[in-house]
């Protein structure tokens, strides 16, 4: 027991110093209406605790964007729970109301968004760049650029003071006289006429200072217009820049200016980014993953990281334990509250974004940032900037890279115009709203982007709302749709499924074709025909049952004649009488006939050959009904598992004949249309009269054609391009290309008569050809993108099942002939002999017993054949002879009782088991009167 009670104060001890360190809790208010700075804190606080002994805990209430009062309330809660500090609000106005609380209260505030006042400037430490200090960067870029003449681009009055250092540039540039021009842009999506009129205006530099999710839409806009070009040149003040998508505008040759506070591909930010993802996924349920990844880490998320870094390293080095915990209605503050700010300001550490410290202000002031510019390879780092050293080039010589394409296209901005045709233009399917070009996909979509990186230059999408391609008007001697607008120069170029023909080559130049294609049908696949109810018959032709019939016939007549020459077919009813009047054969013209069905049915029979030619005819019989009856077998199952399918067309020529009420038609006024109008083939001349005939049958696109031939109303037939085709029976089933092409053409990129820029576009098509890039994107768009590869062509790998011919089973009749015919002679011989051996052993002529047995033989006067030869005994006493004939006319009267027992020779039911009864009775009363014949010799002998 003392021994178990002098651990008990060590324990006391070590509990007591437990509940007097307590959690160690760092308290946040994020309204920012997302994941992100949550999941950044909680990554952050997680990796300042990993090796801590007592770990500091996150503790996040998260608010609804701009509302005041809840982040009061938060704020509250977090202190009544015990906290060492509050980070956040993100939102500028709540961060100012929860500034002032914590200012009266005493509780440091950790803020990372750019908000330029501090009340007092002690409460509060902000991590963000002091505005004077961050338009310095861009005051020393504009003296090293040489501007003179510039425009000043802003979104709002809250980006005004981070221009401070801009507006003193008079200042700094003795003896130049600098223009600087003030603009802000307009609420709203639409940019384009506040960027007209500085266009207008003729400025060529520009200073642009608006947030990262406006950035994007501000450069592709004034691409639009024109303001992006060789001599245009754009320095970006956000500090994301790095983040936006820059594809767009690398090859447009302005020279595009911005920076960075770190370098994305350093160890550390991708652990950051990588950790982030992850706790990401996890606060989100699974809802958003590798956000990050995509889009990059943004400025104000490292600030978040580092600004814990800070804090977390400040309370440690004090070794502080004691946190604020009070309400906001009891007038406390917080003790060490003055005290920890102090020794923050006084810190500096390296974090994610650079250097981190302040001045005697409490501002970070300290900076150094990568100055980058947009090069056709993407960003590339030319320079740097510092507090200390100002800004110091270190542009690296990148040896010239061969560009494809031509000069003369390098840097400008064309009008492309499509159409919403899948695949070749498509809305994207996408849960954002999309601006400019991102709005489209599909085939076309992506072989301008390839032409665009080759050649350099920057389009923008345009969509012909009408869909219509263009055809010439002989009244008004005009061209319509795209055709027009190329013609009249209010589009560079166009693309979709737009067919290259005499009369379009004539009005405007096209590239090289990008894909070879041709007319055919579109039509309902072929409906299944309904079984037959005598399908069985089907595995073989005609000829091969009526073959199959007479050889049944003539095999069975061969067994009956086969057995009556056979000697051995002929046995002894009677086995107890050596010496029998008759003998019997089984093989009768209906045992035969049973024999051959069995043999055909695969069910066999009980009667069995005896004979040499019997059993050759049999086996060979056999042979032939199991090669038969193996092929029916196997045709029959190819019947039954194999539709056959009814074609109600088959090519062109079926469809002009109209059959079974079909109609037909095609897009009205298109390239298949002119193509029926312009051929001189009779065939085709009849349908292009048909269908001008019914215009009610023309449709006004490739969808309205697909739904009529799907419709079960109408039996209708549409006429296009075999590519349209591949697309659309890839993705509705119930629909099939029918017959070949009927000509061959090609799509290619319109554009305006004698264009300096058909050259390079075509030496470009041609190159993509040969990578194999077109084949893959064709494969991309038709057989996997937007439902593609849902139908699989189930009529390739099966066909009809064709009846077997006789050529395909008539080696089983030669060999069923031969074996016949090898039997009839071995039963002609067996027969011989047999007859010579009867000549000889009763001394009679050969000749005469021959004809005797020919007779009989062809007589057909049935299975019984009479003894015409019989040995006697000679030996015994008379009387013996006298009983042995006693016993012989007993045995001849029991056998004729048993013969009135018998069917009569023309009763049908003479069948075998008949036959097998009479015999068994034959062979019971023989025996019996054997017995009796033999009891009687032995009594005789006795006597």
């Amino acid at each position: 027991m003392n021994v178990k009670l002098k651990w008990l104060p060590s324990f006391i001890i070590m509990f007591c110093l437990f509940c007097i360190r307590g959690e160690r809790t760092i308290g946040a208010i994020f309204d920012d209406g997302s994941f992100l700075y949550e999941a950044a804190f909680s990554v952050a606080i997680d990796a300042v605790s990993k090796n801590e002994d007592n770990p500091f805990i996150a503790n996040v209430i998260k608010t609804s964007p701009g509302d005041i009062l809840e982040a009061e309330k938060a704020m509250c809660n977090l202190l009544e729970s015990s906290t060492f500090a509050i980070f956040g609000p993100t939102i500028k106005t709540t961060v100012q109301h929860i500034q002032n609380i914590a200012d009266f209260l005493e509780i440091p505030q950790i803020i990372t968004e750019p908000i330029e006042t501090q009340n007092r400037n002690w409460s509060a430490v902000n991590l963000y760049p002091h505005h004077v200090a961050y338009s310095k960067i861009f005051a020393d870029i504009i003296v090293v650029k040489g501007w003179t003449d510039f425009t000043i681009i802003y979104d709002g009055s809250e980006y005004l003071p981070y221009l401070d250092s801009i507006f003193g540039l008079q200042n700094l540039i003795a003896g130049e006289d600098i223009s600087i021009t003030v603009v802000q842009l307009p609420d709203g999506d639409d940019l384009r006429s506040q960027l007209q009129t500085i266009k207008s205006s003729g400025s060529l530099n520009y200073l642009v200072n608006c947030g990262k999710d406006k950035l994007p839409q501000f450069l592709e806009q004034a691409q639009q217009v024109g303001i992006m070009s060789d001599d245009h040149s754009y320095i970006i003040m956000d500090p994301d820049f790095q983040t936006i998508d820059i594809n767009p505008f690398k090859h447009g040759g302005s020279n595009i200016t911005g920076i960075r506070f770190f370098d994305p591909e350093l160890k550390d930010i991708q652990d950051y980014t990588s950790s982030l993802n992850e706790k990401l996924k996890t606060l989100s349920e699974g809802k958003i993953e590798n956000e990050i990844s995509k889009y990059g880490l943004t400025f104000k998320l490292a600030l978040v990281y580092d600004s814990v870094m800070l804090y977390t390293s400040a309370i440690t080095a004090m070794g502080l334990e004691e946190s604020a915990n009070f309400t906001c209605d009891s007038g406390e503050t917080w003790t060490f509250g003055a005290t920890v700010i102090n020794y923050v300001r006084t810190m500096e550490i390296d974090g994610l974004t650079g250097t981190i410290k302040f001045d005697n202000e409490g501002v970070r002031s300290e900076i150094e940032v990568d100055v980058l510019e947009v090069m056709a390879h993407g960003f590339e780092k030319v320079g740097t900037w510092t507090t200390e050293d100002g800004y110091s080039g270190s542009r690296k010589n990148i040896p010239a890279v061969e560009q494809e394409g031509s000069d003369s296209m390098k840097g400008k901005h064309f009008i492309v115009l499509t159409a919403l045709s899948a695949p070749y233009g498509m809305l994207r399917e996408s849960p954002k709203k999309l601006e400019g070009n991102e709005r489209y996909e599909g085939f076309g979509i992506e072989i301008i982007e390839e032409l665009a990186k080759m050649n350099e230059f920057n389009y923008t999408f345009e969509i012909q709302a009408d869909g219509v391609y263009g055809s010439y008007d002989d009244k008004t001697r005009k061209w319509n749709g795209m055709m027009e607008k190329i013609m009249d120069g209010r589009a560079d170029f166009a693309i979709t499924d737009l067919t290259i023909t005499a009369a379009r080559q004539r009005a405007v130049d096209f590239t090289n074709p990008f894909m070879n294609l041709g007319i055919t049908i579109l039509y309902k696949k072929p409906t299944k025909q309904p079984p037959d109810l005598f399908s069985f018959i089907s595995p073989f032709s005609y000829a091969v049952w009526g073959y199959l019939a007479g050889t049944y016939v003539g095999v069975s007549v061969l067994l009956f004649i086969l057995g009556r020459f056979a000697p051995e077919e002929w046995q002894n009813p009677y086995p107890c009488i050596q010496e029998p009047e008759t003998l019997d054969n089984q093989f009768t013209l209906a045992n035969s006939f049973w024999f051959t069905l069995g043999s055909v049915l695969t069910q066999g029979s009980e009667i069995a050959p005896i004979a040499v030619s019997t059993r050759m005819a049999g086996s060979m019989w056999w042979f032939f009904t199991l090669i038969m009856v193996s092929s029916y077998t196997a045709n029959l199952a190819a019947f039954l598992t194999v539709e056959s399918k009814f074609y109600a067309i088959k090519s062109v020529s079926d469809l002009a004949n109209n059959p079974y009420g079909l109609t037909y038609g095609a897009k009205n006024q298109g390239a298949t249309y002119g193509f029926f109008k312009e051929s001189d083939n009779m065939i085709y001349q009849k349908m292009y009269l048909y269908m001008k005939n019914h215009p009610d049958l023309m449709t006004e696109s490739n969808e309205i054609g697909l739904k009529r031939v799907k419709s079960d109303t109408e039996n209708y037939a549409f006429l296009m391009e075999s590519t349209s085709i591949e697309y659309m029976v890839e993705r509705n089933c119930d629909v099939a290309q029918v017959g070949g092409l009927l000509d061959s053409k090609g799509y290619g990129i319109a554009m305006k008569k004698n264009s300096p820029y058909r050259q390079p576009m075509s030496e470009s098509i041609l190159q993509l050809q040969e990578q194999g890039k077109i084949t893959r994107m064709k494969d991309k768009w038709w057989k996997e993108k937007r439902g593609g590869g849902a139908c699989t062509d189930d009529d390739t790998s099966s066909g009809d099942a064709q009846a077997l011919v006789l050529a395909n089973v008539g080696g089983v009749f030669i060999v069923l002939a031969a074996g016949s015919g090898l039997a009839v002679v071995c039963a002609f011989i067996e027969m011989t002999i047999n007859v010579w051996m009867i000549s000889k052993r009763a001394k009679v002529p050969f000749k005469d017993e021959m004809i005797a047995e020919l007779k009989f033989i062809f007589s057909f006067s049935g299975d019984v054949k009479p003894v015409r030869h019989r040995e006697s005994s000679g030996s015994g006493s008379k009387g013996s002879k006298k009983e042995e004939d006693k016993e012989d006319d007993d045995v001849e009267s029991t056998r004729e009782d048993e013969r009135l027992d018998a069917p009569t020779p023309h009763s049908e039911r003479s069948s075998h088991s008949h036959h097998t009864l009479h015999s068994r009775r034959q062979s019971n009363a023989v025996q019996m009167a054997k017995m009796r014949k033999y009891s009687r010799q032995f009594s005789n002998m006795t006597k």
